[in-house]
Order: structure tokens, then sequence, then C-alpha cells
């Protein structure tokens, strides 16, 4: 594993109004993932583990503290950079997997690229072969609907790989599945963290965690343990 930071979090805190109130979802949290990290991040309901998920995506900013992403702070970035980074730099999984049904597997791996405006050609390729790396290479042009949730899973990781992304980003990926699969999705992660990617993942499962090489605990909105293994 690279010791190079890849995300760091510096006294991060985030707050949300609601109505008369103000809630402190993360409460200056400092922390820093290294390239090729294979981490969980766990903790009770409303922990603020899905309010990290959401700014380490940069699908929302730090109310304040600074948010480094390959070594570019990218805290207080417009909502069309941030758009840009999430595009070119995260891969994200989600626990309802988020495909569009209307598209075949490989349309649905290539979405990151046609937004980049890649050429067809290149995008077709680099999709077609991670299909094969999730064990798809037969349902290229079956549609989300005609496969099992651990199926439509592995089209999502194939996804979240194809622009070369610096972190990949899970919510809960095995929440929606039976064990078996969930076994066959929790192996392809296991694969990727051996071919050196970083992934980050959130889980409320202590199987799932057991998995990964760090295990951090948030509790109402702090760091509560942070364990390598």
């Amino acid at each position: 594993m690279s010791e190079t930071s890849i995300a760091r979090f510096e006294n991060v805190r985030k707050t949300y109004k609601m109505g008369m109130v103000t809630v402190e979802a993360l409460r200056g949290v400092s922390l820093d993932f290294k390239a090729g990290e294979y981490v969980s991040i766990m903790g009770p309901s409303g922990c603020g583990k899905s309010t990290m998920l959401n700014l380490l995506g940069c699908l929302d900013r730090p109310t304040s503290g600074h948010y480094l992403l390959g070594g570019q702070d990218v805290s207080q970035m417009d909502d069309d950079a941030l758009s840009s980074v999430r595009g070119q730099r995260l891969g994200f999984i989600f626990q309802s997997y988020n495909l569009i049904q209307q598209l075949s597997v490989v349309e649905n791996i290539e979405i990151p690229l046609y937004y980049q405006g890649r050429p067809e050609e290149e995008s077709r390729a680099k999709a077609t072969e991670l299909a094969a790396l999730v064990g798809l290479e037969k349902r290229l042009e079956h549609k989300p609907y005609e496969l099992s949730g651990g199926q439509q899973q592995r089209v999502a990781i194939a996804r979240a790989l194809v622009n070369d992304s610096l972190v990949i980003l899970a919510d809960e990926p095995t929440g929606n599945l039976d064990s078996t699969a969930g076994e066959e999705i929790l192996k392809i992660f296991d694969e990727l963290h051996r071919r050196g990617k970083t992934l980050i993942m959130v889980t409320h499962d202590n199987e799932v965690a057991q998995r990964t090489q760090r295990a951090i605990r948030l509790r109402d909105g702090q760091l509560e343990t942070d364990v390598q293994r």
C-alpha cells in the first residue's frame, strides 16, 4: 500500500439547519486516507456516516474545515466544479444499484465516459473489459431488470471503475443482497483491493467490516475509533 494521502479531512464540521434547530452531523473530524487502503466506516444511526460519505463523494461541502482530494482542496468548490470532480475522480456504488433500466449492461457501465465526451469506440472497449472483470462478459446486452441483484451490483462496480477513479465509495453495497450474492460482491472488493484500488465503504455489518484493513467508527459526529488491521 502506498503512503500517499489520497483524501484528507482537516477539522471538518458539517451542520444542518432544521427549522429552528441546528444539527451537528460532523464535529471537527480529521482523517487521512492513503492510496490503496480498504476502509470501512461504521457507527450507530445518526452518527455521521452518510454525511461523511456525501462529503467524501463531493455530493456536499463542509460547513468548515478542509477536504483535500488528490491534494486538491475541494471544500469550497462551486457545483459545476464539484460535478467535474465527481465524474473524473470518484466512483460510487450504492445499495440500490442506481442503474438506468432502459440501458444495457455495457451502456450503464459506459455512462461516466459518455459525460466526459470520450470517443464511443474507446468507451465501449473499456466498458466491455470491465464487464469481464466482474464476470458479466456474457450479459453485455441484458437490461438491469433481466439480472439478479448481485449481477446488478456487479454492473455498478464496473461503472464505478470505468473512469479510473482515485477513490471508490460504497454505501452498504451488500445491503440488498442475500448472503451468497453478498459474498460474491465482497470477493470482487477483495480483488480490487489487491489491485491497489482505494475503497471506502459504509457498512453496518461487522462481518463485512472485518474484511477491510482499516475500520473507522463514528459516534455523535466524532471519530470514536480508527483501527488498522
